[in-house]
């Protein structure tokens, strides 16, 4: 194998980003299916909900500037990871609100392991190029919707409400690392 054909198997920039952007955006619709839920069976918890709520605002954030960049592994995985750190967030909220149910523990399980992959994904030493971090990820990712289906968080083909993003301050921008 020369240098050209080892090049030619390396993943482009605009394979990565595809990668990237299909979990950052699974993550997000996560977010937002559990920002709905807990809104919708929280009881009054207002906090739950602000928070699930700002999880979903973020990761709409990390999905908004993914898809506005130009191909960057580095950047789009932050964006992917962040995403999933927010859906992680989330579905801490729907845990809290619907109590002892092991449905909702193992999917906030799965969500936190997401985030972990993903972080990994994003990390130092790959910067989002690891082909078997981002295959990880990716996996994980399925899995935490999965779960979060089973725990009644998401309903396949139920509509969700859209989120604002909200205005991107600067802080918040370095916040994720973009």
């Amino acid at each position: 194998m020369n240098a050209h054909d080892h090049a030619e198997q390396e993943p482009t920039a605009v394979t990565l980003k595809a990668g990237h952007a299909a979990r950052a955006e699974s993550a997000a619709a996560r977010a937002a299916a559990l920002s709905h839920y807990v809104e919708q069976t929280s009881a009054g918890n207002a906090d739950a909900v602000w928070k699930a709520a700002h999880a979903a605002r973020v990761a709409a954030q990390a999905l908004a500037v993914l898809s506005e960049s130009e191909p960057d592994p580095a950047a789009d995985s932050r964006c992917a990871r962040n995403a999933s750190a927010s859906a992680a967030q989330a579905s801490q909220m729907g845990q809290l609100v619907d109590g002892e149910a092991e449905s909702s523990a193992q999917a906030c399980r799965a969500a936190l392991k997401a985030s972990l992959t993903a972080g990994a994904a994003a990390g130092a030493k790959s910067l989002g190029t690891d082909e078997s971090l981002n295959t990880e990820a990716d996996a994980a990712e399925r899995a935490a919707v999965a779960a979060a289906e089973a725990a009644g968080w998401i309903r396949p083909g139920e509509d969700i409400p859209g989120v604002a993003t909200g205005v991107r301050s600067p802080e918040l921008m370095s916040m994720m690392h973009l």
